[in-house]
């Protein structure tokens, strides 16, 4: 979990990307499919603006109550009917709803036990999830639409630290890595990091493997669409974007297999 400040600079950075993307979008561009099958651009943003929505005025009361996610198609009733001007204004309204909830937030508040959608767990780790919901939802419409994004600084670090915390989970359950057996992840940039797992008994993030069987190659963010299964990886692995060395047959399967959430 990070400190308010950090916290609240995040969040404040991802409601203004996804103004200023919504200010540059033309008739064609809302109608657009997104990366998520059941969403328009359009779709995705008012998912975004919905759950913010639901989360106006909200603080945790425990681990075991949720948000009054019960709320969240409020928002796409209320704007079902604006043109895409008069809904980006509306999608700007909840943001400044929300960027005065921050501004009241404490440091105590972020200790808060609250619900979170991997489990029990605390406010602020909840608002760090959020970021990385924000980050790869705004993705989700940009790559589709070609456009380009800043993929460096704060929120593409919370973003990655997401799936980083679960690559033991993912290279473990999700590729099913044999024990005995270690992978190293090199992502060669926006955000440059190597990500290590070995697999002993249960797989384990680690600081670093000497000789790992496997080293896989590719960029933070084709790294993050990945895993979050916003693309197919026969598309990077095709284009060079996605390649490893070492053990062959793990290498693939590694390649193929990161997703863990969609």
């Amino acid at each position: 979990m990070s400190d308010l400040e950090t916290i609240r600079t995040a969040l404040e950075r991802c409601y203004d990307s996804i103004e200023g993307l919504c200010a540059r979008l033309d008739e064609a561009d809302w109608g657009t499919q997104s990366l998520c099958p059941d969403w328009t651009v359009r779709g995705v943003v008012s998912h975004l603006a919905g759950v913010e929505q639901v989360l106006s005025g909200w603080l945790p009361d425990g681990v075991e109550t949720p948000p009054p996610f019960e709320r969240a198609g409020v928002f796409a009733r209320e704007t079902s009917d604006l043109d895409n001007s008069a809904f980006a204004a509306r999608v700007g309204e909840v943001f400044s709803e929300r960027r005065r909830d921050l501004a009241g937030l404490s440091e105590e508040d972020l200790e808060r036990p609250s619900w979170m959608p991997t489990g029990p767990g605390v406010y602020g780790r909840f608002l760090s999830i959020r970021v990385f919901d924000f980050w790869v939802h705004e993705r989700d419409i940009t790559t589709p639409l070609g456009r380009e994004t800043d993929d460096t600084g704060l929120c593409a670090e919370i973003a990655l630290g997401e799936v980083a915390g679960s690559l033991g989970y993912i290279v473990g359950k999700k590729v099913g890595f044999p024990d005995g057996r270690g992978i190293t992840f090199r992502l060669t940039g926006p955000v440059e990091r190597d990500l290590s797992v070995v697999v002993d008994g249960r797989a384990k993030i680690v600081e670093h493997i000497e000789n790992p069987d496997v080293e896989l190659v590719t960029d933070s963010v084709t790294f993050v669409q990945l895993a979050c299964g916003r693309i197919d990886p026969q598309g990077p692995i095709d284009a060079g974007t996605v390649t490893w060395t070492g053990d062959d047959e793990l290498g693939e399967l590694a390649a193929r297999n990161l997703r863990y959430t969609m």
